[in-house]
């Protein structure tokens, strides 16, 4: 199990962004953590995987472990060789290198001898990558630049992948073809922590899921469950009953008041 134990970080020594998180991945699941633009999913993300440093980010308090080994002192690439890839919103990939080049960048950590394995299990999985494996990754579209984020952290055989916001930008038809790609990715094995605004594809997909608001847990249920709340489908799915007002009105407002109190 991946777990985040009772987590304070700090940026810039003076904000505190999260206040006390506490969040599980068991092997094998898919998990969203969902919650508005500011509430402190990615810093989350990024205590688990050793990034905070690079944005003047500190653990003040708790911990992270794998299989009941604390890991939230290990630098990215010690956390990647640990068994935690991360793939970060807007993609990051390196432009004006070829399709397979990116890949294989993405294996720096893996063992000798796996390379062309991992390589050959990637072009398997994004077919459109193997078509397009020597075309330079910054004439890709916005899908096919998603699908080789997710291709590159594979390639490090990463038994948890922690993916932040890998619909943004998506058209619809692209985003239901990344949904099916998670789940296809963790029916292979690995185990995913799923950042996401587009709510209503996360709790489709995910066994479980955490609301955060502010740097806080406000809500952690099954995601079936979540899918059925009066406050989520409202707030974080769009959806509310007929007759009644926006989100910002008096009750509504008073509801999400309580979760943050």
């Amino acid at each position: 199990m991946l777990a985040v134990e009772n987590l304070e970080v700090v940026y810039e020594d003076v904000i505190l962004v999260l206040k006390g998180i506490s969040l599980s991945v068991p092997e094998g699941s898919i998990v969203a953590l969902l919650g508005a633009n500011g509430a402190g999913k990615t810093t989350v993300l990024r205590a688990i995987t050793g990034l905070l440093d690079i944005h003047r980010g500190e653990i003040r308090k708790g911990k992270v472990t794998l299989d009941d080994k604390e890991i939230h002192h290990l630098d990215a690439p010690k956390t990647v060789a640990a068994g935690v890839g991360q793939v970060m919103e807007g993609r990051r990939i390196l432009t004006e290198l070829s399709v397979e080049e990116n890949l294989r960048v993405g294996a720096h950590t893996a063992a000798r001898g796996t390379v062309q394995d991992n390589l050959d299990r990637v072009f398997t999985t994004f077919p459109v990558l193997a078509d397009r494996r020597r075309s330079v990754a910054g004439y890709l579209s916005g899908g096919e630049q998603q699908m080789l984020a997710i291709g590159r952290a594979l390639m490090a055989e990463p038994r948890y992948l922690l993916l932040d916001e890998p619909s943004l930008g998506l058209a619809p038809l692209i985003v239901q073809q990344i949904r099916d790609l998670i789940v296809e990715i963790n029916e292979q094995g690995t185990s995913v922590l799923l950042v996401e605004q587009n709510a209503n594809m996360a709790l489709s997909i995910a066994s479980h899921g955490y609301i955060m608001e502010t740097g806080k847990i406000v809500m952690d249920k099954p995601a079936a469950v979540l899918r059925d709340d009066e406050d989520v489908r409202e707030f974080y799915l769009g959806l509310r009953e007929e007759g009644a007002a926006s989100f910002r009105d008096v009750k509504h407002y008073k509801r999400r008041k309580r979760w943050l109190s």
